[in-house]
């Protein structure tokens, strides 16, 4: 089973994901990780890697898919995949979907995060009251909240018409988020074993 996660900063996201990854056995794949993973890895695309990051240029969705089809490849006998913080436009989204469907597999679902950007900001500005975390700043945190919105904008609608959508309420529990997420993966497993059954067994039952 592969997944795309949504959630913006703080949301949760990480927790969700590690979760999975413990429960299901999916392997989480963070283009921030596998970033600075590549950067410290001395293969040639590490190389490329580290000249941009230290060029301060954005890394083209040429190397970001790549890295990705790395990891795929890297771990051909996985469950499933989540990605996390990828896709971030519609073309690197139609770049997974091509890139799955060479190795015949597919994207089977999209989860989204779903929080009250104020409540967000709330926590932020009480953790880094609290614990003064330079990545909690509220005024940058802003920025990233605004750029998460920006860029996930268009690719709620590309997912929502192949009806692989779902939203979660991110600011429940996390068990209870945990619960919800779990319940829409059971839901794709089953219909896509109903959908390769025969179809006298999809009719009378095994």
């Amino acid at each position: 089973m592969n997944i795309v996660m949504f959630g913006p900063p703080a949301a949760g996201k990480g927790t969700q994901a590690k979760r999975l990854t413990a429960e299901r056995g999916l392997i989480q794949l963070s283009t921030g990780d596998m970033l600075r993973a590549a950067r410290t890895s001395g293969s040639e695309l590490g190389k490329k890697v580290a000249g941009i990051m230290d060029r301060g240029d954005l890394v083209s969705d040429e190397i970001v898919i790549a890295l990705i089809e790395e990891q795929l490849d890297a771990n051909k006998g996985a469950p499933g995949f989540i990605f996390d913080g990828f896709p971030r436009t519609v073309e690197q989204a139609k770049a997974l979907d091509a890139s799955l469907q060479a190795r015949g597999q597919e994207l089977d679902g999209v989860v989204r995060l779903c929080v009250d950007d104020n409540v967000l900001l709330g926590r932020i500005e009480k953790r880094f009251k609290e614990e003064g975390r330079k990545d909690d700043n509220p005024e940058s945190f802003k920025i990233r909240l605004a750029n998460y919105h920006k860029q996930t904008a268009p690719l709620l609608p590309y997912y929502a018409a192949q009806g692989k959508l779902t939203e979660v309420d991110g600011l429940a529990e996390i068990d209870t988020v945990a619960a919800s997420i779990a319940k829409v993966l059971d839901m794709q497993m089953a219909g896509e074993e109903k959908a390769t059954k025969p179809w006298w067994k999809r009719i009378f039952g095994s």
